[in-house]
């Protein structure tokens, strides 16, 4: 199946030309790049996990005026401001909301009452079965190779993909190691209808993520990632000296009291909003280890369709 805008189940329920989608990533998926996604014919995703409501709903105003296509939110749904997150999302007539961290009963009835799709992120079979008696449009099946907060049973998206999908009969988007045309065409020959790209979309001009941090992702290779503070919530972080303190503090067998004292506040922030690469926790995936440049969120887009086009036509030609 070549992807010249052919309609398939994502494309038909979203709206929008590719199966291809930027993930709502906290300190890099503002207005800027949602609409940049959005506008190169994926759909992009901002991510209101490091936005305070005012901030969001600046940022979906932003985004209505930079693109007339669809775009999403992203809602983590341990968010502290999350009864007023929602209410901007109604508000401001949102038409694709994903969420994740939580419970996907808690909000699914109430947006698809208003019209919104829901796409819930999950890390097993089992979740995405919840999610799909919970009404959701669609999941986000997202293996341990990502970036940011994960699954704690550690499955990667080769093996996850292919077992939600039999599970399941609603949309399924893989995510997770996912950066390249390849990649995606890997996916979607799994049974994905879909697939969600995070650390890729973080080194482009329009991500607000701190350049200092983007260098680091460009020079990253193998192994320079690895998954940390499993006794709060598993992340995978970039190697840095705030890595190595939690790595410490986990082999001394600190306790959850310690790893949150020792966590802090804004430490997210730190590292890759305002580049501090010592002390900030710098939230990437596996596959920095093949994103060399920084380039335009549209060329990626294009360059992972045709990447994928030539997968196709390479199996054809076997």
């Amino acid at each position: 199946m070549l992807l010249t805008g052919n309609p398939s189940n994502i494309t038909r329920l979203f709206g929008i030309k590719y199966p291809l989608i930027q993930a709502g990533m906290i300190w890099a998926s503002g207005w800027k790049l949602a609409s940049a996604v959005s506008n190169a014919g994926g759909l992009g995703i901002i991510g209101a996990g490091s936005m305070y409501p005012n901030v969001l709903r600046e940022h979906i105003q932003q985004c209505k005026l930079a693109t007339p296509h669809p775009f999403a939110v992203n809602i983590p749904l341990l968010y502290p401001d999350l009864e007023a997150i929602v209410q901007i999302i109604l508000e401001e007539k949102v038409p694709i909301v994903f969420t994740s961290a939580g419970n996907p009963k808690t909000y699914t009835s109430l947006f698809k009452q208003q019209g919104i799709k829901v796409v819930h992120v999950v890390s097993s079979s089992k979740f995405a079965l919840k999610a799909q008696e919970a009404g959701c449009d669609a999941v986000v099946a997202e293996g341990f190779e990502a970036g940011g907060h994960n699954g704690r049973e550690e499955t990667t998206t080769m093996v996850l993909i292919p077992s939600v999908k039999k599970q399941i009969n609603i949309p399924l988007i893989a995510a997770g190691g996912i950066a390249t045309g390849q990649q995606m065409y890997a996916a979607i020959a799994l049974g994905a209808d879909a697939v969600q790209v995070g650390s890729r979309f973080v080194c482009t001009p329009e991500a607000s993520a701190h350049m200092q941090f983007k260098d680091a992702i460009i020079k990253a290779g193998e192994g320079d990632t690895q998954l940390s503070m499993k006794k709060l919530v598993p992340v995978r972080l970039l190697k840095n000296d705030f890595f190595h303190q939690v790595a410490a503090a986990e082999n001394k067998g600190a306790d959850e009291a310690e790893l949150t004292h020792l966590l802090g506040r804004a430490r997210a922030k730190k590292g890759m909003f305002e580049g501090d690469l010592k002390e900030g926790e710098l939230e990437i995936g596996q596959v920095a280890a093949l994103i060399h440049e920084i380039k335009p969120a549209a060329a990626i887009v294009a360059e992972m369709i045709a990447e994928f086009n030539a997968c196709v036509n390479s199996i054809k030609a076997l």
